[in-house]
Parts: C-alpha cells; sequence; structure tokens
C-alpha cells in the first residue's frame, strides 16, 4: 500500500536526505519519497504503519513531524491490483500496444525495418504524451525507482521531452544511427532501477503511461524497457 504525507520541517535537501533514509530504515516501509515542494512524504509500505511509528522512524526529538495528507483525500492503495486480473491490471498498456502495433503493421508497407521504425516512434510520441499530461505527477512517481531520477529530481521532468524527442526522430528518420543509441542508452539505464525494484518487491507505481494510470511494478515494465532497448539494437545492425 501507498499512502501520502506531509512532514513539517524539511527545508532543504539536506532534510529531504535524512528523512528519507530513516523512512527507509524502517523494515515495513518498502520505499520513500521525500519531496522539498509541498513538504510530501510518499511512502509504500508492507503493512498500514500508524502515524505514531512513522514519527517513531524519523525521531521523536527532532524538527520533523509528520502527519496525514489533507490535500490527499482517498489513500491511494496498491492493494487493489492484486486482487484485479492481469489483464484488468495492465488493460490501459495492452490497448496502447495493440494499438501502435496495429498502425505501424498497417504503414509498414510489409517492411519489417520500417514497422520496426514506425513502431518505435509511436511507442515515444503516444508514451511521452501521458507523461505530459500530468508531469509533476510523473516525476513523482519516476523518481521512486529511477537511479538517475533519484539523485537528480530534475531528471524526471526531462525524461518525457528525451522520450518525445526521440519519437519525433524516428517519426522524420533523422540520424537513425544516433537515435537508435540515444535509444538503447537510455532506455537500457531505465530498466535498471525498474529491475532493482522488482527483485526488491516494491509495491509503487509504474510510471511508463505517467500519472495518468494507476499501474503496479513488475515484470512487465523490465520486458517494455528491455523491448525497446532491443529493437534499437536491432535497427543498428
Amino acid at each position: 500500500m501507498t499512502h501520502s504525507y506531509t512532514v513539517n520541517g524539511i527545508t532543504c535537501n539536506g532534510c529531504v536526505a535524512k528523512v528519507k533514509s530513516k523512512l527507509l530504515m524502517h523494515p515495513d516501509v518498502m520505499a520513500a519519497e521525500v519531496i522539498l515542494e509541498g513538504q510530501k512524504a510518499v511512502i509504500a509500505m508492507q503493512r498500514h504503519l500508524s502515524l505514531n511509528e512513522l514519527q517513531e522512524a524519523i525521531g521523536k526529538d527532532t524538527k520533523y513531524k509528520i502527519s496525514e495528507d489533507v490535500s490527499d483525500h482517498t489513500h491511494r492503495s496498491m492493494e487493489g491490483d492484486t486482487a484485479k486480473s492481469w489483464i484488468a491490471t495492465y488493460k490501459p498498456l495492452l490497448i496502447i500496444t495493440a494499438f501502435i502495433t496495429g498502425v505501424s503493421a498497417l504503414t509498414s508497407s510489409g517492411s519489417f525495418h520500417i514497422g520496426m521504425n514506425h513502431f518505435m516512434a509511436s511507442f515515444f510520441l503516444v508514451f511521452s504524451f501521458f507523461k505530459l499530461l500530468d508531469l509533476k505527477g510523473f516525476a513523482s512517481s519516476y523518481r521512486m525507482y529511477d537511479l538517475l531520477a533519484m539523485k537528480v529530481p530534475a531528471y524526471g521532468y526531462v525524461y518525457p521531452f528525451i522520450e518525445l524527442g526521440l519519437g519525433l526522430s524516428y517519426l522524420l528518420g533523422l540520424n537513425p544511427f544516433i537515435t537508435n543509441w540515444i535509444t538503447v542508452i537510455v532506455m537500457g539505464f531505465s530498466s535498471i532501477g525498474v529491475i532493482q525494484s522488482v527483485l526488491n518487491k516494491q509495491k509503487i507505481r509504474c510510471a511508463c503511461l505517467g500519472a495518468v494510470f494507476n499501474l503496479p511494478m513488475t515484470t512487465v515494465t523490465i520486458i517494455e524497457d528491455l523491448v525497446m532497448v532491443a529493437m534499437a539494437g536491432t535497427m543498428l545492425l
């Protein structure tokens, strides 16, 4: 389950790092993201932790005080995801992937290479579109697991534009060699954080479709990233 809280007293990145490290030391906290702007904390936990338990994790004798996030009237829980079937859970992703695949096949003129190029263009354009619908929400979710976004939060705001640029590059045929290499590097690096999150069994939201859909982070996300790396690598050959 994932809940959002307010943490009063965080005034700098040092405070953010300190509170986050304290929360992650709790055995029932699987993931935690502390956000300086708005003094927020989004915590994924194995069981519901009371405010008193969370405050003890941060420290009783500290300036940091945790409380319910009054702006979040309905705590986001991912428990419901496990009750849904696999198809129901990933319905938005399956429909979008099927749509992209169908359009790519219809416009490929029978050429496998052209079909892959159209698929890559459509993939990046569509996925960046959903991320840009709620850029702040995507950046918040993305830095829960992406290694670079954890260190440099601004990268979460830049990443959708990288995907948009890649989509336009594939669509317009701009320097395929460089475009494919960038895809391999960007998607390959992104998959590292995804793989770590899945192996650590962190129950966090996948940000592949931005903050519009509540998709859980599973091996499906790993496959998605690695397929794009494989396709870009194939086009390089």
